[in-house]
């Protein structure tokens, strides 16, 4: 993890647009931006600090490169905490990159990935929750998550699990008291307090832990999954849920062979679509893989949007994959395997509101009953086979707005995050909600707390308690940053951008 030196980087996103920076920090940036930089006023005597100087920046031959404005920060008051310069430039690939190349060979380093972050939060001027917030901030799907990653980049969560932590050490001195001082009238804590304290912390992890899991769909995105029988419409309504063509539609069975998926915004949830292969018996041993995976995804998935022809309705292979998804749980303390990881999903929670029924084509079959032949009584009902129904034509955009509507609200509840959260199920301004990294080694304090009140009620000393207890408090200052192992450091910063 390297900070010594001085690092530059291109802080704005590659490709053409109107402003590109170039942004340098450590001992010798402003150096480095003095020989870069040449002012446009004769009156020029020094770079003020946080005040923003036009001139032209020179390669280091002195030959100009481009009209710019650069701003010297003194540290430690600076993002990283280290002297930093930013030079703002006409926002060209060519220029920022002649910019750039000046900068090294002045004597800076091409900065790695997250590396300004690192070094802020190395230098102190952030915790590790804070630091990830950054990457969070970037990435954010939707306004929830941009919400959730403000209060953490606010260090709301870390003083949170600061709290936490410090209940624990509160405790720890407690015990340290009465095992070293056996012979002393020295007061301590009951076993039935000693649980009480214990069991009101690990409250408090699961209170984080619940909060990961309503707020996980705005950070990461719901996994959606389009299930059902071929034919049944699946690819035209995942190209009218995204609004333009991306699955191939054909009149052709097993169109669709393997999974697509795509990012989308269902009634304003961030949502991770996947149209899955149709779903029937086959000898094809692609399509056979291809349905196999279609059930993996279905395990996997927050909600199932099972489509069915609504002129033939609900089918032998509708009604299997209704009974496969009721008798699986859903395990609301884990995250969902990778899409198409085929790993295995914990199980401790029926998946009670997991199914939307889509009843598509419902324009055909309307005309179909119209003209008096067989086809799906209209209008749509409210349940099929227990499962909530809407009624879309995805050929002609009609319920594809319901549909989007019922589906977000399926998740929210899903997650609990309609009844516990505001804007009618959308994180509101310092709600908390750890990320998946977080609510990790969340669940691993909470087997040390679970643990450690079981040894206190079986009457372990509290001599040996003490390790349980110790565990537990490193193990929570894993999440800002204070113990954490520096090969999931070194895993956190490498996922950012370079320039942030």
């Amino acid at each position: 993890m390297r900070q010594e030196g001085t690092i530059a980087a291109i802080a704005t996103p590659p490709g053409h647009g109107g402003v590109g920076i170039i942004r340098i920090s450590g001992p010798d940036s402003h150096a480095i931006l003095g020989r870069l930089f040449l002012p446009a006023s004769p009156r020029f005597a020094g770079f003020r600090p946080w005040t923003l100087h036009r001139g032209r920046a020179c390669d280091a031959t002195g030959a100009p490169l481009d009209d710019v404005l650069a701003v010297a920060m003194p540290g430690p008051r600076t993002f990283t905490g280290e002297d930093v310069a930013e030079i703002h430039c006409h926002g060209g690939p060519a220029v920022l990159a002649a910019v750039l190349e000046a900068a090294c060979a002045c004597g800076a380093q091409l900065a790695g990935r997250g590396e300004f972050t690192r070094r802020a939060f190395l230098n102190g001027r952030m915790d590790l929750t804070q630091a990830e917030a950054v990457a969070e901030m970037i990435a954010a799907p939707a306004q929830g998550g941009l919400r959730l990653a403000q209060a953490r980049l606010q260090g709301l969560l870390g003083a949170r699990v600061a709290e936490l932590r410090a209940r624990l050490l509160d405790l720890r001195a407690q015990v340290c008291v009465a095992v070293d001082f056996p012979e002393d009238e020295v007061d301590c804590l009951a076993p039935d307090a000693f649980v009480a304290e214990c069991d009101g912390v690990a409250a408090g992890v699961r209170g984080l832990l619940s909060a990961h899991q309503r707020g996980r769909c705005w950070q990461e995105g719901a996994l959606v999954v389009l299930a059902g029988h071929v034919n049944a419409g699946k690819s035209s309504l995942m190209n009218a849920l995204l609004g333009r063509r991306r699955a191939i539609v054909t009149d052709m069975p097993g169109t669709t062979r393997d999974f697509i998926e795509e990012p989308v915004q269902l009634a304003g949830l961030p949502v991770r679509l996947v149209d899955t292969a149709g779903l029937r018996d086959t000898g094809d041993i692609v399509e056979q893989e291809g349905v196999r995976i279609s059930r993996d995804l279905v395990a996997q998935a927050d909600l199932v949007l099972l489509v069915v022809d609504a002129a033939t309705g609900m089918g032998h292979a509708e009604r299997e994959l209704l009974r496969h998804v009721r008798d699986q749980r859903l395990d609301t303390a884990h995250l969902p395997a990778p899409v198409g990881s085929g790993q295995p999903v914990a199980c401790s929670v029926a998946p009670a509101g997991r199914v939307l029924v889509v009843l598509n084509k419902s324009d055909l079959a309307g005309e179909a009953r119209e003209a008096g032949k067989a086809g799906a009584a209209f209008p749509c009902p409210q349940e099929v086979d227990g499962c909530p129904c809407v009624a879309v034509s995805a050929l002609r955009g009609e319920g594809v707005d319901e549909l989007a509507a019922a589906a977000r609200a399926m998740v929210l509840a899903g997650l609990g995050a309609s009844d516990a959260m505001g804007g009618g199920g959308e994180p509101e301004s310092g709600d908390l909600a750890p990320n998946l990294r977080q609510a990790q080694v969340l669940r691993r304090a909470l087997d040390e707390l679970d643990a450690l009140m079981a040894d206190v009620r079986a009457g372990v000393p509290y001599d040996l308690c003490s390790v349980r207890l110790d565990g537990a408090c490193a193990v929570l200052s894993e999440i800002t940053g204070e113990t954490t192992p520096a090969e999931v450091l070194e895993h956190i910063f490498s996922s950012f951008c370079i320039g942030k």
